[in-house]
């Protein structure tokens, strides 16, 4: 085979190709050619592979998004069951510092120190962990238990010990202010906040802001402080198991632990917490359950 090649200035040349190297020629263009298509399509099967394990790592991931989305949910749910059951025991704790600084007042006992943290201490045998969930239930739960009995105990000594001035007056009656009237019965009712059906735990006294909530019965203050819904609220232990709360004060005259007599101011009538004016919310328990305060009302003083 023969090949001319032209150049400008007339020169030119020609080349003379054997049949061999015509076809060893033919056979590298051939091979590059092959080359080329195995690139590309390798190219193309690794862009599917890569798509592939994408898609695959994101199966996953959403599949541990989920995973920690419950887990987070049951902690959540754990850490509220806990906080409770903390708050319960707080609350009982309180009530029963209460009591038991006014025992130790009248039996003039000046060891005991129930504002006090208890002296605890010993030496450490042996490893140390961390308590296990149901370990930490079981834990809280016998304390409870434990913390019941123990209020049980002293509501009895407390209604042994209590001074005879304060036995004779420590019967719940007569309303809790000087000046007012019945604003909301005891029972089912309409809510005033949110317009829908709901149970109301005590009585409602409307009156004048600042005016003064007493005391219906002599008793131990076993708390004074702000609670959810009642505003700034005060409680009060009487003989027999009675509890009489009064809450939504603009401010209050007492603190936990006072002995307070009956017919007694013990705060300034508000709209503290949950309220839509000046009003005290009137509640009476008995062994911690409410009964209706309208007949303790009625009652002569």
């Amino acid at each position: 085979m023969k090949i001319i090649l032209l150049r400008d200035g007339g020169f030119n040349r020609s080349l003379h190709l054997s049949r061999r190297k015509l076809a060893a020629f033919a056979s590298g263009a051939l091979v590059a050619a092959f080359a080329v298509v195995a690139f590309v399509v390798m190219n193309f099967q690794t862009d599917a592979v890569d798509a592939e394990v994408v898609a695959d790592w994101r199966a996953k991931l959403s599949k541990q998004d989920q995973v920690v989305a419950q887990l987070e949910r049951k902690s959540t749910a754990q850490s509220t069951a806990v906080g409770r059951q903390l708050a319960e025991m707080q609350a009982r704790l309180l009530r029963m510092e209460a009591i038991g600084a006014h025992m130790v007042s009248e039996l003039d006992t000046p060891e005991f120190d129930f504002a006090a943290v208890p002296a605890q201490g010993g030496p450490v045998t042996g490893s140390q962990s961390m308590l296990a969930w149901n370990e930490l239930q079981r834990e809280l739960a016998e304390l409870s238990l434990q913390l019941r009995k123990r209020e049980t105990e002293l509501n009895i000594l407390d209604s042994v010990l209590v001074s005879e001035e304060i036995a004779q007056s420590s019967d719940v009656s007569g309303r809790p202010v000087n000046w007012g009237w019945l604003s909301s019965q005891y029972g089912q009712r309409v809510d005033p906040i949110t317009g829908k059906e709901a149970w109301h735990s005590g009585v409602d006294f409307a009156g004048r802001d600042g005016s003064d909530v007493i005391a219906v019965a002599s008793g131990v203050v076993t708390y004074s402080g702000e609670r959810s819904g009642y505003g700034r609220m005060v409680e009060i232990s009487h003989a027999n198991g009675f509890v009489t709360r009064y809450g939504h004060h603009k401010a209050l005259l007492v603190s936990t632990g006072d002995v307070v007599k009956k017919g007694e101011a013990i705060g300034k009538m508000g709209s503290s917490g949950r309220s839509t004016g000046p009003h005290v919310h009137f509640e009476v328990l008995k062994h911690g359950r409410t009964l209706d305060p309208a007949k303790f009302v009625a009652r002569r003083s």
